[in-house]
């Protein structure tokens, strides 16, 4: 792993399920770590000292020496490539690598769609059509289902960035109305993500009645 000088500053949300996905990936990777809660409900990703870091005014941002990083997805991407030397979290060779890209894909806009969207509703109140969010959760994870029905992790038989852009929202998934319950082989998954040494969990809300 290569070493690093200071701890890595982890600009996030405690119940932002993208820096949780960063969370979870320094921790698991044992890496230092400085977390500097922004107030998102007063608006401190608009003001222009974190829209320097953050043109787009989100969390997550990382700060690791003289590289500011914004986006949880490319974050990870960077932090494997940077202290995984094995490759182990982001294989080299070009199928794994692409069905990892694939995954990340997932993370970014279905997985967002459905049960994050979903949670977005019920956690904080955002207006917006909860039963569509719900019916693309619902699609996602029996997919899902069916995926994780013949190999244990994502990207095949070893964790990836992959497992970790997927776990947060599915895991939380209930929060949003979205129960777990009909999907086995993820319940399962979410289980082996959780078994991983320096898993570290995000802050969970009251599930919706």
């Amino acid at each position: 792993m290569t070493p690093v000088a200071n701890p890595i500053r982890l600009y996030r949300h405690p119940l932002s399920g993208h820096s949780h996905r960063v969370e979870l990936f320094l921790s698991l990777l044992g890496l230092p770590v400085e977390r500097v809660d922004v107030d998102l409900r007063n608006g401190a990703q608009r003001t222009p000292e974190f829209l320097r870091k953050n043109p787009f005014g989100q969390v997550p941002v990382i700060e690791d020496g003289d590289v500011t990083l914004a986006d949880s997805n490319a974050i990870l991407v960077y932090l494997a490539l940077r202290y995984d030397p094995s490759g182990r979290w982001l294989p080299r060779d070009a199928v794994t690598a692409a069905h990892v890209q694939r995954w990340l894909s997932v993370a970014a806009e279905r997985l967002f769609a459905g049960p994050g969207r979903a949670r977005l509703a019920k956690v904080f109140g955002v207006a917006l059509d909860h039963e569509q969010a719900k019916g693309i959760a619902v699609q996602l994870f029996t997919l899902l289902d069916k995926h994780l029905a013949t190999q244990p992790f994502l990207a095949g038989d070893a964790p990836t960035i992959a497992d970790v852009a997927i776990y947060t929202y599915t895991a939380h998934a209930p929060e949003g109305g979205v129960s777990l319950d009909p999907y086995g082989h993820v319940r399962a998954w979410l289980a082996r993500v959780e078994d991983l040494p320096g898993f570290v969990p995000m802050q969970r809300t009251p599930v919706p009645a």
